[in-house]
């Protein structure tokens, strides 16, 4: 007698896609009773308000707040001057890799160092001071000295 081409395991998941085509089915037939019952509004809307906040009604057009296109300030972060040296705290350090990151005391911007620009050992919490240059994929701090 020749052995069955259908293994337990596909067996078991046909068994399962049955299941939850059925469950599928039996929501959308109880959707549609619902619906000509008169329990589930057909066309449902969701409203944001102008704090960001899910409403049920439409926002009330008294409480729109109009903007002045001038106060609207678009810039990138607080340029450094390149003879300055920044202060900062070390976030995070891996000391097997080599490399970590320095948060700015005043921006709390975070720049990539690698320990070669170290002249002390750092770890995580130390403050430090440091210059920045312009890398591959931003800023990097360079010339660390530990505080």
């Amino acid at each position: 007698m020749a052995k069955s081409q259908q293994t337990f395991n596909k067996l078991e998941r046909e068994k399962n896609k049955a299941k939850k085509r059925e469950e599928k089915r039996k929501k959308m037939q109880a959707r549609k009773e619902a619906r000509a019952r008169g329990e589930l509004k057909q066309d449902e809307f969701v409203y944001v308000d102008h704090l960001g906040n899910f409403r049920d009604t439409p926002p009330d057009p008294e409480d729109k707040e109009e903007v002045n296109l001038e106060s609207i300030q678009i810039s990138t972060s607080k340029k450094i001057d390149s003879n300055e040296k920044v202060t900062g705290k070390v976030t995070f350090y891996d000391p097997e890799k080599g490399f970590g990151f320095l948060k700015n005391s005043e921006t709390q911007d975070s720049y990539f160092f690698h320990f070669s620009e170290c002249v002390d050992q750092l770890d995580v919490g130390d403050k430090a001071e440091f210059d920045l240059i312009k890398g591959e994929k931003g800023m990097n701090a360079v010339k660390i000295n530990k505080l």
